[in-house]
């Protein structure tokens, strides 16, 4: 895992997915774009899911927030994709 300073540029809506671990069957999720900080628009950016809780919380365009994200990959019919999950989220 990795702690970053970043900005948000985008959030979506929390949606609900099914999800094996959850008693209830369901767990929320919801998308958020950060990008590094700097001085341009072509600084890094990463497409992060948030969930549970922390998909709830509702980030602005233009917040500096404090990010831990878990980067991993998995493999789905002979193609490898990259995840990246945001564990925690705090404005700074």
């Amino acid at each position: 895992m990795e702690t970053k300073i970043l900005k948000v540029v985008r959030q979506g809506e929390a949606f609900s997915v099914q999800s094996l671990k959850q008693e209830s069957g369901s767990i929320q999720k919801c998308n958020i774009v950060l990008r590094e900080l700097g001085g341009s628009k072509f600084e890094n950016e990463f497409v992060c899911t948030m969930l549970g809780n922390l998909a709830a919380c509702k980030f602005y365009e233009g917040d500096v927030v404090a990010a831990t994200l878990r980067f991993s990959t998995h493999e789905y019919q002979g193609q490898v994709f990259q995840e990246i999950l945001a564990t925690d989220i705090v404005k700074v």
